[in-house]
């Protein structure tokens, strides 16, 4: 019996190019509404991950594993990993999910939604109001900010923010954002941009493991990601027995709570590509690499060399997976952005409107998360795709897209009552890490057989070398010549 979540996995299934008769793989359960809004986030969340597990399904196979049993999804199980970063805790201690900047703020003429969780960030948007940005956070500043925003139009802030490269949006409605230039462009895009950019021959990777079943073992994965979307893709991914590397710049250092919620089963390590000899070693990865995911604006990206026809130069056959806040298109293509700006632009937070009337949010970081399964299962497909039929294969996602989704094509459930956030307990686990002792959500991507949590915990931000461990090389003739 079809439901308007079978639906929406068929529709992500669909987008990312699977057969229909895959979806009889799934089986579902839970509760029909476990983050519960006037828009369908349920059905957007367990359709992404219930992709990335048909996907992990699909490379498992392809790599000789015999996967009889449906792939599970539950429903609770979705819900507490779409909201990871509130169930962690380090020695018992919670994190506050924004900074105290960064909220919905009244002007003129509507409101606007600020971001300044990133120090950077956070001085830009004092400056571009004209208030000292070594001022502490207190109930003065968050007023003089208040009165200052207020004193503007909601899109004149919103550039003037903009042009000082700080982080704010003006509070649109879904039909002003249909009218916007950039809406017009993510329109023309799919839901998941995956293809073939050039010819090369299958890279066949070996039988895969199956106990516990890891489709992804082998694989090595270049994380070039920050905040929640693409760590959320890597997280997957590393669960599924890749060796992933995050790098970062030394000059950018993440937020703690983002990185241990983020950073389980991979490792960290530090690049500055303004320096001849770190670029070097970032050449040297990449050439041992099958997959490299970036999660920066293009334009800053293109700057460093990492458009995926110059990664491909050190390797070719290399499968290139992107994200981008407002899509790869239009003139706010180059522009940053995160989740809660995306949900204030397209109309996500008008519709999600509190009963005072004040812009609202989704129940979840929604966007980032479902863009992050998607991701994941984007590259699984790439993988399996290479392994049996070759090419260089290119993943592209928006969160702005996923807002598309969202808003535009799931159909909203009004009728469905509202229950409570399900008990995370079944699904959150604890471990020792370097950073103390976790709780943390177990993931919602489950194989037969499969591993129930990753194999490490996270790696402390930084801390490991810039190389792929020895003995992790591909097998002698694991490309074969067509």
């Amino acid at each position: 019996m079809e439901t308007p979540m079978r639906d929406a996995v068929r529709a992500a299934w669909t987008a990312l190019g699977g057969g229909p008769a895959d979806l009889d793989q799934i089986s579902l359960s839970g509760p029909d509404e476990v983050l519960p809004a006037r828009l369908a986030v349920t059905d957007l969340a367990v359709a992404s991950v219930a992709a990335a597990a048909l996907a992990a399904r699909e490379l498992a196979g392809a790599r000789g594993a015999r996967v009889t049993a449906p792939v599970p999804v539950d429903t609770g199980a979705v819900a507490t990993a779409f909201t990871s970063e509130r169930h962690l805790r380090v020695d018992g201690v919670a994190f506050e999910g924004f900074a105290p900047l960064s909220r919905f703020w009244p002007t003129a003429d509507g409101w606007v939604r600020t971001h300044a969780n990133y120090p950077h960030h956070r001085r830009r948007l004092l400056a571009a109001v004209g208030l000292d940005p070594a001022a502490p956070d207190d109930a003065s500043l968050t007023a003089e900010v208040a009165a200052r925003v207020r004193a503007r139009t909601s899109v004149a802030f919103e550039e003037a923010v903009t042009a000082a490269g700080g982080l704010a949006v003006a509070v649109r409605t879904p039909p002003q954002w249909s009218a916007h230039p950039q809406s017009a462009a993510v329109a023309r895009e799919p839901l998941v941009g995956l293809r073939v950019d050039g010819e090369a021959a299958p890279r066949r990777l070996p039988p895969t493991p199956e106990h516990p079943l890891r489709p992804a073992a082998g694989v090595r994965v270049l994380d070039l990601t920050r905040v929640i979307a693409g760590p959320v893709a890597t997280r997957v991914l590393a669960l599924l027995g890749a060796d992933v590397l995050r790098v970062d710049d030394p000059g950018l250092p993440e937020i703690e709570a983002q990185h241990v919620d983020t950073g389980f089963g991979k490792r960290s390590t530090l690049l500055d590509l303004r320096r001849q000899a770190d670029r070097a070693r970032f050449e040297d990865l990449v050439a041992g690499a099958d997959v490299v995911v970036t999660g920066y604006r293009p334009a800053a990206l293109d700057r460093f060399g990492l458009s995926p026809e110059a990664l491909r130069r050190c390797r070719p056959d290399l499968v290139v997976a992107r994200l981008a806040a407002w899509g790869f298109s239009g003139p706010w293509a180059p522009r940053r952005g995160f989740d809660s700006l995306v949900q204030a632009a397209t109309g996500i937070a008008d519709v999600e409107r509190r009963p005072d009337g004040t812009p609202g949010t989704l129940p979840a970081q929604a966007l980032d998360h479902g863009a992050g399964y998607l991701l994941a299962a984007a590259v699984l497909r790439a993988l399996a795709q290479r392994h049996q039929r070759g090419g260089a294969w290119s993943a592209e996602l928006s969160l702005a897209r996923i807002a598309r989704w969202l808003l535009h094509e799931l159909p909203a459930h009004p009728s469905r009552a509202p229950v409570a956030a399900p008990d995370p307990d079944p699904w959150v686990d604890e471990r020792d890490a370097s950073a103390g002792r976790l709780r943390y959500v177990l993931p919602p991507v489950s194989l037969p057989d499969g591993p129930r949590t990753w194999a490490t915990p996270p790696s402390p931000w930084g801390a490991d070398p810039p190389a792929w461990p020895r003995g992790s090389e591909p097998p002698a003739g694991g490309v074969e010549e067509v």
